[in-house]
């Protein structure tokens, strides 16, 4: 009786190693991200590198999304827009719920051998595999009666609606930019002279032509 003991001695001690073993479970102090976590996709809210940029599998790829920050009034939202498609793609509108009424402006000839800033009929065609720049003093995107401030620092998110029938989100910037300051066409429909739209921090009417409006 008394031999025996020693031999059965390992046997007991490997039944409660793997006893243990079964209680610990997985070891927590493994770095290694589970497949398709925030760590292992390279997501996660502090992450900003991919901010302005549209989804993956878009049409369009957007870069450098912008919007002038601006207190009431309207104000401007420019990008970088390339094609991703294998014919051409037509820009004909935005929305956002920063501003009900949104337009596409170009830039023209007044006439007087200066430019003015009207509403583009009929959108801007990208061609395949082209890019459109969307840019103070030329295209851009006008947003009418802000719904709220847009201040700088934060964002405005934003739809871009295309003549097939595609829309394109991407989180453009809200910033502070001093620039353009170009005459309206006198004849854009609904627009006048925009007299007290004042997109402008300083909110007074100098909006009438873009003056301050590319900042």
């Amino acid at each position: 009786m008394t031999a025996s003991v020693p031999a059965r001695r390992p046997v007991l001690l490997a039944l409660g190693l793997l006893g243990l073993a079964a209680c610990t479970g997985p070891d927590d102090s493994d770095p290694t991200p589970a497949p398709g976590s925030a760590a292992s996709d390279g997501g996660g809210a502090a992450d900003s590198s991919g901010a302005g940029s549209a989804p993956a599998d878009a049409p369009i790829a957007v870069a450098d999304a912008w919007v002038k920050a601006a207190e009431s009034g309207m104000t401007a939202a420019f990008a970088t827009l390339t094609s991703t498609a294998d014919a051409p793609m037509r820009l004909v509108g935005a929305r956002s719920e920063a501003a009900p009424t949104i337009q596409l402006h170009e830039t023209a000839s007044d006439g007087s051998g200066g430019m003015s800033m009207q509403e583009k009929e009929g959108g801007f065609e990208i061609p395949a595999g082209g890019t459109l720049v969307l840019e103070p003093g030329g295209d851009h995107i006008m947003l009418l009666d802000l719904a709220e401030p847009l201040l700088a620092g934060d964002a405005v998110e934003i739809v871009l609606l295309f003549e097939d029938g595609a829309e394109v989100p991407c989180t453009a910037q809200i910033r502070d930019f001093a620039g353009a300051q170009e005459e309206y066409a006198s004849d854009m429909d609904g627009m006048g002279d925009m007299e007290g739209m004042g997109g402008a921090s300083d909110g007074g009417g100098e909006h009438a032509g873009h003056e301050g409006m590319g900042r």
